[in-house]
């Protein structure tokens, strides 16, 4: 039975890739995440090397969804 509660981990922002993607290392590991949110979201922007707090996804821990940048 997969678990249905979602798995967060805080992590660095490593390179934007195309189509709205970002490569964000987490404790030696590198997982593929997009911008989580729709348009009436306000936009926040992106950069390398920001920290960031990402929801994994429960079918593949190599893909997420950014939900907040975490401020420094």
């Amino acid at each position: 039975m997969v678990s249905t509660e979602p798995r967060l981990a805080e992590g660095t922002i490593e390179a934007q890739l195309p189509s709205g993607l970002y490569r964000v290392e987490i404790d030696g590991s590198r997982v593929t995440a997009h911008v989580g949110g729709g348009p009436d979201l306000n936009f926040v922007r992106l950069i390398v090397g920001d920290r960031v707090v990402i929801e994994l996804t429960a079918r593949d821990v190599t893909r997420g969804r950014i939900v907040r940048k975490l401020d420094l």
